[in-house]
Parts: structure tokens; C-alpha cells; sequence
């Protein structure tokens, strides 16, 4: 991987000055997450005996969950499904035939410092390495820990290679978590976005609205809809309990606003593999007002294929959806291979 290309994955330093106190709730509770195993399974009425393969020792890629979150899963159910997306597990040092540290070619994409360009007409730009959750299945947990050095420095560089390519018409902001950024850079980025020509849209894909949804600001909304880009959210929910009231209530704020919404979703063993998981999330999406729209078959990242789902079962379940639910209810399901022009549909 290119010595240019870090992505950080712990904990973000935040700032508390010039923010109002609707703006700042979200940092509280942000500081106030769980990152000690211990502590989180105490708050879930659990202990050590109850979830065998745990893994307690501390690690670069550790826990990291909003107590929101939590507060979503069950107590005293060592298999709840919120939970076995955060929850470290000894099965993620166990070493798999064609799990590895890159899984989707990320590397050889780079063409700027946390620049990526691999599909035709759209480029992604790693806004920032900082996340509020660490889900245990995510295909950047193996990146550096790095920072991408200087926001101004790094953003001047990629937004010149951007403007310098005019077959671009959307850019994909990811990381990390883009709304991990704070209102002021946030404007700032979309505002040198804004300012080049030839772009249409700005996507976002983001987690917070689930994890966070004290991130969905009516300033946040305002900086989002003050461009006259198009502004995509794909937010990433897996199961439907992650749909609370709190998730409802931001979502609707931001559909409100105009920007539109889509979901893309992992197929995760023990978490959604079953049809009428995935049925509920797409029932559920639709009532916040987001579209389903990719169900991803896991990336081959290293420590992860506990979670996996082979294809024929993930074809059954797609099959299922189809004729139990309406068209616009069903994601498509997708692969995303390295050094394809796109993501390829399974089945």
C-alpha cells in the first residue's frame, strides 16, 4: 500500500469551542462511547462465560460503540445481533485463505493522497479516517492508523486532481466517516467541491445517522443543501433494530431537506442472513424515508470471514425477497472485485 494512502480508524480529537450546544451533543456522546469490553458487557448483563470466544486483550483496531447503540441490544443475549458487529472475537486472528489486509484494491486505486478513482464518472475522496464505531467486519479496519496528514494540505492536492478530470461527475466522500468531520470543515470541503464545474453530485456514506443520529443537525442539513450539487446520503444499517426512534427521527430530517437517501447493507452470518432480517430492514428503511439499495456480500478482509455467507445462500435470500416484497424493496445483491469497472451482481 502507498505510504501516501492512511486512513485512521481510533479515536478523533474534538473540539467543543465556537459549537453551539445541539451541535456539541453529539461530540459529548461521542467521548462517552464504550471502548473497554469489559464495561460494555456489564452494561448488557454479561460476562465473560457467556460469550466463550471473546477476545478482551486490547488491539489497534479495539472496540469502539456509542452507548446509544448499545442501549439497542438486548441485555443478557450473547448472540444479539447489533452486538456481534462490535464485539471483538478471538475467530478474527484466525488467518483465511484469501482474506487480506487490502480486499478491494484500494491501494491500487489511490491517484491523490486518500483519493481513489475506480469506477468511471465518480471518484472517492477519503474525507477523513475518524469513525464512531468499529464494526468488526470493515474492509479499512487494516489501514494505518496515520493520519492523512494536514485537512488543508491533503484536500488542496485531491481537489486539484478532481478539477484537472473532467469525465467526473460525482464524488463519493467516505473515510472513516465523512460526518465525523465537524460543521465548519464540512462546509469548507463541499464549498471547493462546489466550485468545480463539471460536478453533479457529492455522495456521502455514513454511518452516524445510525450510530450517532445526534449528528443530524438542522445546521448539518443547511450545510448539506446550501450547494447546488446534487447531495446523495447512503447511510449503512444491517438490521432493523438499528432503526430506532432517535435514527427515524434524523433520517426524516434530512429527507425533509431535500437530500435523498439509499442504504447499503452487509450479508453478515448470525446478523441478517435470513430473509426475514433483511424483509424487517427493508420494511423499516422505507419507513425513514431511505431506499434499499446494495445488499454486499462481505469483503475478504482479514478477521472478518467468521461473518461469512456463502453465495448460494445469499441468492436463496434474494430470491425470497423478491417474491415476498415489492421491487423497490429489494437490495441488489453485489460483490465489489478488485480492478472491476463496477460491483457485480450475484445471481
Amino acid at each position: 500500500m502507498p505510504s501516501s494512502f492512511h486512513v485512521k480508524l481510533n479515536r478523533p480529537s474534538l473540539s467543543r469551542s465556537g459549537s453551539s450546544c445541539q451541535s456539541d451533543r453529539w461530540k459529548r456522546e461521542l467521548t462517552e462511547s464504550f471502548r473497554d469490553v469489559d464495561a460494555l458487557l456489564e452494561a448488557l448483563s454479561l460476562s465473560h462465560a457467556d460469550i466463550p470466544d471473546i477476545d478482551p486483550t486490547r488491539q489497534r483496531f479495539g472496540l469502539l460503540v456509542p452507548r446509544g447503540f448499545v442501549a439497542s441490544m438486548r441485555k443478557g443475549d450473547p448472540d444479539d445481533p447489533l452486538l456481534r458487529q462490535v464485539l471483538p472475537l478471538r475467530a478474527e486472528r484466525a488467518t483465511h485463505v484469501g482474506y487480506g489486509k487490502d480486499p478491494v484494491g484500494d491501494a491500487s486505486a489511490e491517484r491523490a493522497p486518500g483519493l481513489l478513482h475506480k469506477y468511471d464518472g465518480r471518484a472517492l475522496l477519503i474525507a477523513t479516517g475518524a469513525c464512531a464505531v468499529h464494526c468488526r467486519y470493515c474492509f479499512r479496519r487494516h489501514s494505518p492508523c496515520q493520519a492523512l496528514g494536514a485537512f488543508e494540505d491533503r484536500w488542496e492536492r485531491a481537489i486539484e486532481r478532481i478539477a484537472a478530470d473532467t469525465s467526473l461527475r460525482e464524488i463519493i466522500l467516505s473515510g472513516g466517516d465523512p460526518l465525523m468531520l465537524d460543521d465548519a470543515r464540512l462546509a469548507e470541503l463541499l464549498r471547493r467541491l462546489r466550485s468545480i464545474g463539471h460536478l453533479r453530485r457529492v455522495r456521502i456514506h455514513t454511518r452516524l445517522p445510525v450510530i450517532l443520529p445526534s449528528r443530524i443537525t438542522e445546521r448539518l442539513c443547511e450545510i448539506l443543501t446550501a450547494s447546488p450539487l446534487a447531495v446523495i446520503v447512503v447511510i449503512h444499517a444491517n438490521h432493523p433494530r438499528e432503526l430506532g426512534q432517535s435514527t427515524e427521527e434524523a433520517l426524516r430530517k434530512l429527507h425533509a431537506s431535500g437530500v435523498g437517501l439509499f442504504n447499503q447493507s452487509v450479508l453478515l452470518r448470525a446478523v441478517n442472513d435470513d430473509a426475514q432480517t433483511l424483509m424487517g430492514l427493508s420494511e423499516r428503511l422505507f419507513d425513514c424515508r431511505v431506499t434499499p439499495y446494495y445488499l454486499h456480500q462481505l469483503d475478504p478482509v482479514a478477521g472478518a470471514a467468521h461473518f461469512q455467507v456463502s453465495d448460494e445462500c445469499a441468492r436463496l435470500l434474494i430470491d425470497e425477497l423478491r417474491v415476498r416484497m415489492p421491487g423497490y424493496l429489494v437490495p441488489q445483491l453485489v460483490r465489489e472485485i478488485p480492478g472491476a469497472r463496477s460491483k457485480t451482481p450475484i445471481g
